[in-house]
């Protein structure tokens, strides 16, 4: 089974996030800011991450910087899921490594075709 970290503040994206992931097969972890997300992967890397960008302690853009740099984090498939939605930020986030770009309000459809573009389905 697949793996996907859900970083995200908001405890309600969090839950619609894994509901939609568990329907889709995946075993889902749950950080609530960059620094949590972090500690995870340290512990166990996922294969996927579904990360938010504005976030306290440390935002989704600072956590991708740094997961890229450790040892085997170039490996998860990071999608960003964000309200942040102009030109610049995506290309930030994409010259920071991330795989995709989603925003917020998303909903299953969106999700699953997302992951399937990257060949996570």
């Amino acid at each position: 089974m697949k793996s996907c970290l859900v970083v995200d503040d908001s405890k309600v994206v969090r839950m619609v996030a894994r509901k939609i992931l568990e329907e889709l097969d995946f075993e889902v972890e749950e950080a609530e800011d960059g620094r949590g997300a972090m500690d995870s992967c340290k512990r166990r890397m996922p294969d996927a991450i579904l990360l938010d960008w504005n976030m306290p302690v440390m935002n989704g853009l600072d956590f991708l910087k740094q997961l890229r740099q450790l040892a085997g984090g170039d490996a998860p498939i990071v999608v960003f899921c964000t309200t942040e939605n102009d030109i610049q930020h995506i290309q930030e986030a994409m010259n920071a490594g991330a795989n995709e770009y989603i925003m917020k309000p998303f909903d299953g459809d969106i999700i699953q075709a997302k992951f399937s573009q990257v060949g996570l389905l």
